[in-house]
C-alpha cells in the first residue's frame, strides 16, 4: 500500500514534443496554477470491477492532504473513458466534505492539440541552417490545422512551414493524463483518505476454454481463463479484481461515440488459483484471489477454473431439414457431412460444477507421435450448474452420407386436412478401419407419425425423431422410412 500523503503544488511546466510529420519541438511555460494533485501513487486501495459489456466500476482509494475551506483537487491518472456523471468522491473517515463542482478533463496533451488550442494565436518557428548551424527565430500566425498547418508569416500564407514550433504558454484544459479535477468544501484541513467510484468503458473481459481429448475420446481435460483487455487509457496496479457473468441492462448513452481500438499482443499471466464464485443478484461474480496489475493497452489471461479427466460424449450427427415432407423432393443431398459433436455435464460429480461464463472453448488432441493437434472450437452461452455443454467442432471426413426421396404422394383431404406420405432412403457410408456410432435426426413438422422402418426410432422432441445407427468398417448401411404428415 502506499501511504505517502499527497502535497500541495505549484505547476510550472515546460514542454518539448516532437511530431513524425514535421521536425516539431515545444517550449511552453503556464502561469502558476495552485492546486492539490493526486497521482496513482497515492492508491491506498484499488478495485475493479469487471463486466460482459465495455463497462468496468473503478473504487480508487487515495490518501490527500487538504486545506481547510474551499479547495481543488486534481485527481490524475482515472481512466480516459470515465463516464463523468457517474463519478462519486467521498471520505472514507468522516462526512466533513462537501462536492461543489467537478470537471472531467480527457483532452490530452498532444503536439496537434497545442496547434489547434492556437488557432488564431502568435507562435514561433525556430529553424536552423544546415550548413552554419545558426537557428533563426520567425513569428507567425496560425490560421488552420486542418490536414496540415497554414501559417500567416508576415505578408504571405505558408503551409506546413519547417521548423520548431515554441509556444509561450501552455494551455489550462490541456492535460497529459485525464483527471478528473473537483472543488470541494474541506470543514477540516490535514490528511484525509478519499475513494473515487465512477463508471467506466474501455475495460472488458471474456472467458476461454481449453479442453484435450484423450486418445479415445472418453475423458477431457478442461482449463478456464479470463481474457481482460485494457483501453481505458490508464494503469489499473495491484487491483482487486472482481468480473459479473451476466446480461446487465446498461442504457446506451446517443451522443457517446464508439471509439476504436487497437490490436494488442496477447499476455498470458503467471499460473494463479481459480478464481472464488458466487452468485451476484441473477448474476455471477468472479473475484480474483490475488491483487493483480491491469496495464492499459493490454490483454491478459488469469485463471479461471481447472478440471481433470471430464466424462464426454462424442456423436456424429447428420440434421435433416423439414421442407421436404410436404413436397416431392427426390435427390435431396449426396455426400452430406456429419457434424462432429462432444457432450459434457457441468457437475460436480465430473469435477465441474461452477456456473461458466459465455466464451470459446478450443479443443486439442495429441496425434500418434503424442504431439498436441487443434481439432476444433465452439462457443458455449452462460452454463449453470448441472447443465449440458454441447461442442461442434467440425465435420467428418470419412463419414458421409446420401440422401433421396423414393416416394411421394398426397392424400386426399382428412377433416379439411392436407395428408403427405413420403418414403426415404439415407445411405451411410463409413471409410474408416473401424465402425462408427452416427446419429440421424429428422425434424418433421405438422402432426406426424412413422409409418415403418428399417431401423428402431426415437421421438427426441414434438417435431423431432432419431435413428442411432452402428455402420461397420469401410461399409455401408443403408436407413429407410416413411412417414405420414398431416396439416
Amino acid at each position: 500500500m502506499r501511504t505517502e500523503l499527497t502535497k500541495r503544488v505549484m505547476r510550472k511546466p515546460t514542454l518539448q514534443m516532437g511530431v513524425a510529420s514535421l521536425p516539431f519541438a515545444l517550449c511552453a511555460s503556464a502561469a502558476l496554477h495552485a492546486a492539490t494533485v493526486s497521482s496513482i501513487d497515492d492508491q491506498s486501495a484499488l478495485a475493479v470491477t469487471i463486466y460482459n459489456s465495455n463497462l468496468a466500476l473503478v473504487k480508487d482509494t487515495r490518501k490527500v492532504a487538504l486545506q481547510k475551506g474551499v479547495d481543488a483537487l486534481e485527481l490524475r491518472g482515472v481512466s480516459a473513458q470515465l463516464r463523468p456523471e457517474t463519478a462519486l468522491l467521498r471520505s472514507t473517515t468522516n462526512r466533513s466534505l462537501n462536492i461543489l463542482e467537478q470537471n472531467f478533463d480527457f483532452d490530452l496533451l498532444t503536439p496537434q492539440k497545442l496547434l489547434e488550442k492556437h488557432l488564431g494565436k502568435q507562435v514561433k518557428i525556430a529553424t536552423q541552417n544546415p550548413a552554419s548551424g545558426v537557428e533563426k527565430t520567425r513569428t507567425g500566425i496560425i490560421l488552420s490545422t486542418n490536414a496540415g498547418v497554414v501559417v500567416k508569416i508576415g505578408d504571405s500564407i505558408e503551409t506546413n512551414p519547417p521548423g520548431r514550433y515554441i509556444f509561450d504558454a501552455l494551455p489550462a484544459n490541456l492535460r497529459d493524463l485525464p483527471t478528473l479535477s473537483v472543488l470541494l468544501n474541506n470543514k477540516q484541513s490535514g490528511g484525509r483518505e478519499l475513494q473515487l467510484s465512477y463508471l467506466t468503458g474501455g475495460l472488458s473481459w471474456r472467458a476461454d476454454y481449453v479442453a484435450e481429448l484423450d486418445a479415445d475420446d472418453k475423458y477431457v481435460d478442461l482449463n478456464g481463463w479470463v481474457t481482460l483487455s485494457n483501453t481505458s487509457g490508464t494503469d489499473f496496479p495491484n487491483a482487486k479484481l472482481q468480473l459479473v457473468a451476466g446480461d446487465v441492462n446498461v442504457v446506451q448513452d446517443q451522443m457517446r461515440r464508439n471509439v476504436k481500438y487497437r490490436s494488442v499482443a496477447m499476455e498470458m499471466s503467471d499460473a494463479a488459483p481459480a478464481m472464488q464464485e458466487e452468485s451476484l443478484l441473477e448474476y455471477h461474480l468472479y473475484t480474483l484471489q490475488r491483487p493483480t496489475d491491469i496495464r492499459n493497452q493490454q490483454n491478459k489471461q488469469v485463471a479461471l477454473m481447472s478440471a481433470s479427466r471430464v466424462p464426454v460424449q462424442k456423436a456424429l450427427v447428420l440434421n435433416g431439414t423439414p421442407y421436404y415432407y410436404r413436397s416431392s423432393a427426390k435427390q435431396i443431398g449426396k455426400r452430406m457431412k456429419f457434424g462432429v459433436f462432444v457432450e459434457l455435464e457441468n457437475t460436480e460429480k465430473n469435477g465441474l460444477g461452477m456456473p461458466l461464463p459465455k466464451g470459446i472453448v478450443r479443443v486439442y488432441k495429441r496425434d500418434g507421435s503424442n504431439n498436441i493437434q487443434f481439432v476444433g472450437e465452439d462457443r458455449i452461452d452462460h452454463t449453470p450448474n448441472k447443465d449440458k455443454i454441447t461442442l461442434k467442432l467440425g465435420d467428418a471426413f470419412d463419414v458421409v452420407a446420401d440422401k433421396r426421396q423414393t416416394n411421394f404422394r398426397i392424400d386426399e383431404r382428412v377433416l379439411g386436412r392436407d395428408v403427405f406420405e413420403s418414403s426415404y432412403e439415407i445411405v451411410v457410408s463409413n471409410g474408416k478401419k473401424a465402425a462408427v456410432d452416427v446419429v440421424v435426426r429428422e425434424p418433421i413438422p405438422g402432426e406426424w407419425k412413422i409409418l415403418k422402418s428399417s431401423h428402431k426410432q426415437q421421438k427426441v422432441a414434438a417435431n423431432l425423431v432419431e435413428w442411432r445407427l452402428t455402420v461397420p468398417a469401410e461399409e455401408k448401411l443403408t436407413l429407410s422410412y416413411t412417414s405420414r404428415v398431416k396439416f
